[in-house]
């Protein structure tokens, strides 16, 4: 059973590491948008030509929904998260592996569940009635909140991942992620 846990997990692994690095462009994007934002309105000052719009400024704001929804697994896939555990640092792998074990289980999954229930019929009902923005010239709204199901149930497929290599690690195998040198790992 092991095995086969890890091998997802590993899958898992795998796909976020792919879609992280698409992910990295979403940032840069983000930057272009938000600089071309600043530039028309300067512009707009002298010239008239009425270049800056509501979905310039939407399509900043959706970029970076994306970028820190979609990024939230691919980054505790790189343990490179926020920790507010002050003890987590000093114990060894195999309390490291207990406290992953037992947050993924009582913690990020049941939230994950959660978000994902209540999301849900936002998104429906968001589809359902093609759900726009209020500002003149602004963007749809229906598909960036589609974004946040699809964000909840990424987390939840990485708390898996986690979870199984947190688990073979009570169990006397690998090292917990983050454990090694690397992004939010120990060096």
């Amino acid at each position: 059973m092991m095995p086969l846990l890890l091998q997802i997990a590993d899958r898992i692994d795998r796909f976020q590491e792919r879609f992280g690095r698409v992910l990295v462009w979403l940032s840069l994007a983000m930057v272009l948008v938000g600089a071309l934002n600043a530039v028309a309105r300067y512009t707009d000052r002298f010239t008239g030509l009425g270049l800056s719009s509501n979905m310039w400024l939407e399509l900043q704001w959706y970029l970076f929904s994306l970028l820190f929804l979609l990024g939230a697994a691919w980054t505790l896939k790189e343990d490179a998260h926020v920790r507010v555990d002050v003890f987590y640092g000093r114990l060894s792998a195999k309390g490291k592996a207990w406290i992953n074990v037992l947050g993924t289980v009582f913690l990020m999954l049941p939230f994950c569940g959660l978000m994902l229930w209540t999301a849900w019929p936002a998104v429906v009902n968001s589809w359902a009635v093609m759900e726009a923005s209020p500002d003149p010239g602004g963007l749809p709204r229906y598909p960036i909140k589609t974004v946040i199901p699809v964000a909840f149930l990424l987390l939840a497929l990485q708390g898996v991942s986690l979870f199984a290599h947190s688990l073979a690690v009570i169990l006397g195998g690998d090292a917990v992620p983050g454990d090694g040198p690397g992004p939010g790992g120990a060096t």
